[in-house]
């Protein structure tokens, strides 16, 4: 098979969603399709003893929650999917947003009986800024909602993306009977825990007479009249370019409607899609390899305590073996370990192509956001996203004896991306930053079981993180109300107590210039790439 056609195959993407709209289970149902899993975990599933494949951590399975991005590889009818399962909590939203940059699809869930709610759209705006195509997956139709047409003016007002039902459902909670298949205008009846059975909707009247006589199903041929006279037209050129989101209902828990909606979206999802550089769109047809590093994850096999870096493939064919180039460095790398991934599983591969996401060992060498390259060509894909820490405490290993696993586990947890490491200019203390409190949570927990140091923190508060544009300050100048800081680059920060404070060190000090990573597009300078 030519690279054209491995490249056709390939259909990555991640699924997004607020906390509790059915994620996981959504992903744990797909990998069911693909014949990976016997039966289906749950998030939720602690008290059982069975956990979700794509919840690979202890934390996550003592805790029931995503904290970490999964990424689970299998073959499905002609086609190999990548699926990239996503933390939902805010905390995590840094992970999240990175790994939107290495899929050319997004499954958004939303919970029928709440709406979209605050983190999904968040999430939504970073996949609609890079133009990632979008298909909805309207969640717990078995639950009675809120109604259908609501919720897709919903979509188009607080998302500001147009909508187009696949399908519609008859009824819902109590009365819900099934859902009717606009795209291939049949009715699939629900039963309990499955789909009992497809019904081409011209034979409904003969073959399923029940629910064609209920007032149900009537009710739901009058919204589809109205929806087929007032509601969008289906344009798979506008859904490529995100500005249509093909809407469809079911229930992940009850398995419903989730095969029709997986057959449906693999028909139309992105394959593998250029990708900018700096040095112009990279095509995935391009013969020479090329892919980029979006994650960084330590202690994946607690035995071995190995570094893995995860490699988004954008062009070209990887072969086990090859030797690239790390763009950064200009360091030759010959990468022999090489692995493809069911969630926490892993086994050898020996190639890959664009659109995959494979792990390769890591030696300390690679930094989130490195390209690796073959060939003559040398270039860099585009930054990936940073964001400053909103939360800062200080840490230190409650047992002195304890130090070398204490630094060790420092650094290879800060390398991970999720929490970052200054040290107090005048003390030498280590300071940890974090976007949300979770995170510092999770981080003592696998400090505890994965390098054995228990730690203790003391809080900062909430403090406003600015880079200086300098290596040079006047140390006078800093207390600890503005306390000055060093990154794990090296380059000088101030976490300003509030912003007021800010505000002050802003105004009378004119000769410092102060960087917020929120509106520079030039932290590579800063963060030692």
């Amino acid at each position: 098979m030519n690279l054209k056609q491995e490249i056709d195959k390939r259909k990555t993407f991640a699924i997004i969603s607020h906390p509790d709209a059915g994620k996981t289970t959504l992903t744990e149902k797909l990998l069911l399709f693909g014949n990976v899993i016997r039966s289906a975990g749950t998030v939720k599933g602690k008290k059982s003893g069975k956990f979700a494949a794509s919840d690979w951590m202890e934390i996550e399975k003592k805790r029931g929650i995503s904290v970490t991005s999964s990424v689970m590889s299998f073959p499905y009818h002609d086609f190999h999917v990548n699926i990239l399962d996503t933390p939902g909590h805010e905390d995590f939203s840094e992970d999240t947003y990175r790994t939107l940059t290495a899929v050319d699809s997004v499954v958004m869930i939303i919970d029928s009986t709440k709406g979209v709610e605050p983190q999904t759209i968040k999430l939504f705006k970073v996949c609609r800024m890079r133009g990632i195509p979008i298909f909805t997956f309207m969640n717990k139709l078995d639950r009675e909602g809120r109604d259908p047409l609501e919720l897709l003016a919903e979509i188009e007002e607080v998302l500001g993306i147009e909508s187009y039902p696949m399908n519609w459902p008859v009824g819902m909670g109590k009365r819900f009977l099934g859902i009717y298949d606009r795209y291939s205008e049949s009715f699939v009846r629900f039963n309990g825990n499955e789909e009992e059975s497809v019904y081409k909707v011209d034979e409904m009247e003969e073959k399923a007479a029940d629910i064609y006589e209920n007032p149900t199903y009537q009710d739901t041929l009058g919204e589809l009249e109205l929806l087929n006279e007032a509601g969008n037209d289906f344009d798979p050129e506008r859904v490529r370019k995100g500005e249509l989101t093909p809407v469809f209902f079911g229930s992940a828990l009850s398995n419903f409607g989730v095969q029709t909606f997986f057959d449906t979206f693999l028909q139309f999802a992105a394959s593998p899609q250029p990708r900018r550089t700096n040095e112009g769109f990279i095509e995935p047809e391009k013969q020479d390899f090329s892919g980029y590093v979006f994650k960084i994850q330590a202690n994946m096999n607690t035995k071995h305590r190995d570094r893995i870096a995860f490699l988004r493939i954008c062009s070209g064919t990887f072969e086990r073996g090859m030797s690239v180039t790390l763009s950064r460095t200009n360091k030759i790398i010959k990468l022999s370990q090489s692995q493809s991934f069911m969630a926490g599983d892993r086994e050898t591969v020996d190639v890959a192509y664009p659109g995959d996401i494979i792990g390769i060992y890591d030696p300390n060498a690679y930094q989130i956001g490195d390209t690796l390259t073959a060939g003559k060509d040398r270039f860099e894909y585009e930054e990936l996203p940073q964001f400053p820490p909103e939360m800062f405490k200080k840490v230190r290993a409650k047992n002195v004896m304890k130090s070398k696993q204490f630094k060790k586990g420092i650094d290879q947890l800060v390398q991970e991306g999720a929490i970052q490491l200054f040290r107090q200019e005048l003390t030498d203390d280590i300071i940890l930053g974090a976007v949300g409190q979770l995170q510092f949570e999770v981080f003592e927990e696998r400090m505890r079981s994965e390098y054995n140091a228990e730690i203790e923190f003391t809080s900062l508060g909430d403090r406003i993180a600015r880079w200086i544009d300098g290596d040079k300050v006047d140390r006078k100048k800093f207390d600890n109300r503005s306390m000055l800081v060093k990154d794990r680059y090296g380059q000088y920060a101030v976490l300003f107590e509030n912003e007021f404070t800010y505000r002050y060190f802003r105004d009378n000090n004119k000769d410092i210039k102060l960087i917020d990573l929120l509106e520079s597009n030039d932290y590579q300078s800063y963060s030692g790439q």
